[in-house]
């Protein structure tokens, strides 16, 4: 019991310094600028995510998963917007030039949004680069956020196979056992997506800010992150749903609900941000600035 009691008094603790330290930092002022460059990294990200998962699965099944989780938390107007900007980008013949600018420029745009998080993430870690070394470090930012980039459609990937797997078995297990077992996969099929997000945010943690953090205080930090992010897109999807913000700005509406589900998205993200940089701080290895970064006073 008394154990018990100390965990709680540490969670307690870790919480509310936690929220303290998201606050200070303008979390909303943050994740206005990420949710800008995220609207013009989106299509580019999605295209890249669906062409190199393509290369073992079906595009058409990839382009189609993709379509409803969006329509399953923005609604089927947003859906359509993300739709409209991928139709274009199928069977469609190109001279070799304008395939090499074209493959260039989506590399970019997919990479901006990650260069505008790892900025936030430096902030809320307390780092910025080195002036001396700027050539250097862009290459390399833009080298890692095209890996999260292939990452995610790697991600996706596994996230295609088992959910298949899992619609097979429970079709087949709903037609010879009790349900009891059906709500168990059930579960099953909320962990594995809450597993790749965890995995997702703990890259993101270790790669893209300018600190040297263990994997340890990172794994802890993730899952968090995940959970906060998976209860966060539950709630996100009711308040869309019931509400429609977007319905004030009319024609514009689905443009405003995809920056405010990625506004708000960020906000859980710095949340467990600052949780993963107050528990390393306190009870883990700490955060240290690696070469490219010195440390904010």
């Amino acid at each position: 019991m008394k154990k018990l009691l100390n965990y709680f008094v540490v969670f307690k603790n870790l919480s509310v310094e936690t929220y303290k330290n998201w606050n200070k930092n303008s979390p909303f002022q943050m994740s206005a600028a990420v949710s800008y460059y995220a609207l013009f990294s989106f299509p580019a990200l999605i295209i890249i995510s669906i062409h190199s998962v393509g290369l073992i699965y079906d595009k058409i099944e990839v382009k189609t998963k993709i379509i409803n989780e969006v329509s399953s938390v923005l609604g089927s107007d947003s859906a359509n917007l993300i739709e409209t900007m991928l139709q274009n980008t199928f069977d469609k013949e190109q001279s070799t030039i304008a395939l090499i600018i074209g493959i260039a420029s989506l590399i970019y745009g997919a990479t901006g949004m990650f260069i505008a998080l790892q900025k936030a993430l430096n902030n809320i870690w307390s780092v910025e680069p080195l002036p001396d070394n700027s050539f250097f470090k862009i290459v390399k930012d833009r080298l890692f956020s095209l890996g999260l980039v292939l990452i995610i459609g790697f991600l996706l990937l596994i996230s295609l196979i088992l959910t298949t797997i899992i619609s097979i078995l429970t079709d087949w297990i709903q037609s010879h056992f009790s349900n009891l077992i059906l709500y168990l996969f059930q579960i099953i099929n909320f962990i594995i997506p809450l597993g790749l997000i965890t995995v997702l945010f703990a890259l993101i943690f270790k790669i893209l800010p300018d600190v040297i953090i263990s994997w340890k205080d990172v794994w802890l930090g993730a899952f968090v992150t995940s959970l906060l992010f998976s209860i966060g897109k539950f709630a996100l999807g009711i308040y869309f749903g019931t509400t429609n913000p977007g319905s004030t700005f009319g024609a514009a509406g689905s443009v405003i609900l995809i920056l405010l589900w990625v506004s708000y998205s960020c906000l859980i993200l710095f949340l467990g941000a600052e949780f993963t940089k107050v528990y390393a701080s306190k009870y883990g290895k700490g955060l240290h600035p690696n070469h490219y970064a010195k440390i904010v006073d």
